[in-house]
């Protein structure tokens, strides 16, 4: 069935009849009629309008909804990529960090390494000169132990015919006043 619209009506005729309906009545209800088709397309009109107003802004916000998924995907893209890089980076400092320490344990131990040798070359050292040194204390005391007519050769003393025989140590430089000198024996 098709729709009836405002100028349907008011074109509609009817036909003459002997025992019809009241003309004026009738002609008054079917202005009712109009005017009433007539606001009602007018409200659907504006409803029209304001369906298609609507549809359009949920258009618009639902291409701005994609637009904000595609920046918070886009967002937690490079956050993840940021975290990424900076785990990298920590990881390469720690590593730097790890291998600067190495090399510096590495040096600091053969320093002391170097310390090591040195202290056993000192020690060595020094014992030989203890060891010289007694042998040294040891020839004069059995020189004054000796009684003085045991002395070799002409009657000389006993000290000299031994320092005649050992070739005479080096002598020092005699200390200053304030000069202290210590012999240590071991």
């Amino acid at each position: 069935m098709e729709k009836i619209t405002p100028v349907d009506v008011q074109h509609k005729s009817f036909k003459k009849a002997l025992q019809g309906y009241d003309r004026a009545e009738v002609d008054q209800f079917l202005d009712e009629i109009i005017e009433t088709l007539e606001d009602e397309a007018q409200r659907r009109a504006a409803l029209d309008a304001e369906i298609a107003d609507l549809k359009e802004r949920v258009s618009h916000f639902k291409a701005m909804e994609e637009s904000l998924q595609n920046t918070l995907v886009l967002a937690q893209r490079t956050a993840d990529e940021v975290k990424a890089s900076a785990h990298k980076e920590a990881d390469l400092i720690r590593e730097q960090a790890r291998l600067a320490g190495e090399r510096e344990i590495a040096g600091y131990n053969d320093a002391i390494a170097d310390v090591r040798r040195e202290h056993q070359r000192a020690v060595e050292a020094a014992e030989k000169a203890r060891s010289e040194l007694r042998s040294l204390l040891m020839t004069h005391l059995a020189l004054l132990e000796r009684p003085e007519g045991n002395a070799p050769g002409n009657g000389e003393p006993a000290a000299a015919a031994t320092a005649a025989s050992e070739p005479e140590p080096a002598k020092e430089p005699r200390p200053k006043k304030d000069d202290t000198t210590r012999i240590t024996v071991y």
